[in-house]
């Protein structure tokens, strides 16, 4: 069966962005050194990516404004707005634990949760991430968009790996 696996970055106080919503913060120590180690690997396993409308209008008005960066991708947007479908973007305006529980079914590698925070606490709710995997960027930003919102159920991990590069600290958990 296909697993779920959220991959987000996260400052060392929890945030996913400022304030502003803004993620021009998410480097390591040096600039010019790689710090797409870890993404470059975890594509690999992918074939999925679903996100909200908010991490989809970043991508497109930002950072990558002349192409789909997910191109390799089937990728879904969560969204209420109405909007046409693209040849390898969906815009569901459904539940996305519907949507998790119907791609799960299907054949295919695993299914990425790019973002953002809503989507992530509607899928803990109902236990559907099965993997979790956070980059720790070395920057405290003291206020933003957190990525964990409360949570009434306790949620028990096994940590499978870290890694460490320019800084950042990956940290892999799976479901115990």
């Amino acid at each position: 069966m296909r697993k779920v696996v959220l991959f987000i970055a996260m400052s060392l106080d929890g945030y996913i962005a400022d304030k502003e919503g803004k993620v021009d913060w998410l480097q390591g120590v040096k600039e010019n050194e790689d710090d797409m180690i870890s993404y470059n690997e975890f594509i690999k396993d992918m074939d999925t990516v679903i996100m909200g409308w908010n991490t989809y209008e970043q991508i497109v008005s930002e950072l990558s404004k002349d192409s789909w960066v997910y191109e390799d991708f089937m990728s879904y947007v969560i969204t209420h707005r109405q909007m046409e479908d693209k040849a390898c973007i969906k815009f569901v305006n459904d539940d996305v634990c519907s949507l998790i529980k119907e791609l799960k079914k299907k054949n295919g590698k695993y299914i990425w949760i790019c973002g953002g925070a809503n989507i992530v606490s509607q899928l803990m709710k109902e236990a559907l991430i099965d993997r979790y995997h956070i980059s720790v960027i070395p920057t405290i930003l003291g206020d933003g968009i957190r990525l964990f919102e409360k949570n009434k159920n306790e949620i028990k991990l096994k940590l499978i790996e870290t890694k460490t590069y320019n800084g950042i600290v990956d940290l892999i958990y799976e479901l115990r």
